[in-house]
């Protein structure tokens, strides 16, 4: 039987005996468990606790023996708690005799430090890259990266999958008005992102200077692009304390736009985050799910989106032997 897209929602029409076996560690099980109904499958058994300590304990609790198996585990907050949960995991089903293992990481944390800016500083993005393939994993499924450079950290496969389709479609049903719409790139590190997200709403972009003087802080100082009058969409990969974003777009009304939504990949949200995002002058901030919203308070401003279908399909494909990156057509001219 053929293959049967649904994106961005949707189940997915596959092979009775296509056997996919799924596992999940405890950062965002929700979205593991909507990743295996798509898939028409449940998260396989597994204990996974801690001792008084805090040291990780994981037992599969069924066969896996020569099996390919795939791994959910984003490592967000407690990253460290998260990350080192990821890698118990790979090792249990390696001494398992697992086949193969693919570890599916829909948001890599350390990624943020993948060069060294200033002298005596760790490059932790290919750290954790070494820890994975030490553990065991064959191969990593991750959705954006923080740059595209970080698969080259890998000397096992690695899968880049992007949220973009997602948004994107979301934004067209707002039915804004592309004479009216001008996609900002919030700093020039995102130009590429922006500049697809440009294209598909056919639409002008603009770009934002900013300036880090501190660490985990940085100051939009300026606008490049003509953005008078008009409706700004900025799109990131990560909003973490939100500071950038939210001065982003004061300087955005400042500077005559109109409306400014927010969109974002990974939503880290850390620290002050919320607050900022609530009193700053953003209609609308869109997130996906690839981090769990667990905040006791979730401002309505905020919508999340569902990335499962996608990571679904890419985790088919990996099993069948299939193409994933001709579910992104645009990916070339992305990278570049």
């Amino acid at each position: 039987m053929e293959l049967e897209l649904a994106f961005p929602q949707g189940t997915k029409t596959i092979n009775p005996t296509h056997d996919i076996k799924l596992f999940a560690g405890r950062s965002n099980m929700k979205l593991a468990q909507e990743i295996a109904e798509y898939l028409g499958t449940t998260v396989g058994p597994m204990i996974v606790k801690n001792f008084a300590d805090g040291e990780i304990y994981v037992q599969v609790q069924e066969s896996i023996r020569g099996d390919d198996v795939f791994i959910i585990q984003p490592v967000c907050n407690p990253v460290n708690e998260n990350l080192m949960e990821l890698l118990i995991i790979i090792d249990a089903f390696k001494r398992a005799s697992a086949k193969s293992i693919t570890a599916v990481i829909p948001y890599y944390g350390y990624a943020r430090q993948d060069r060294k800016t200033s002298g005596r500083e760790a490059i932790t993005a290919k750290l954790v890259a070494d820890l994975l393939t030490t553990a065991g994993a064959n191969r990593i499924l991750a959705m954006d990266l923080h740059t595209g450079q970080i698969q080259g950290f890998f000397n096992i496969l690695v899968d880049h999958i992007y949220s973009t389709s997602v948004v994107v479609d979301y934004i067209k049903k707002l039915n804004i008005p592309p004479e009216d719409l001008v996609i900002v790139s919030p700093d020039t590190g995102g130009v590429a992102r922006t500049r697809y997200f440009a294209k598909q709403m056919k639409c002008p972009m603009a770009i934002i200077d900013k300036r880090r003087n501190r660490h985990n802080e940085a100051e939009a100082v300026n606008v490049i692009g003509d953005i008078k009058g008009k409706t700004c969409l900025m799109y990131d990969d990560i909003i973490d304390t939100a500071g950038t974003i939210c001065g982003a777009a004061k300087l955005l009304m400042n500077e005559g736009a109109k409306d400014v939504y927010v969109c974002a990949t990974h939503a880290v949200f850390s620290g002050p985050a919320l607050e900022r995002l609530e009193n700053a002058p953003i209609k609308e901030v869109v997130v996906t799910n690839t981090i769990p919203l667990k905040q006791n308070y979730i401002p309505s401003k905020i919508t999340q989106l569902s990335v499962a279908p996608l990571l679904g399909e890419a985790i088919s494909r990996i099993h069948d032997g299939e193409s994933v990156s001709s579910l992104f057509g645009f990916e070339k001219e992305y990278d570049q």
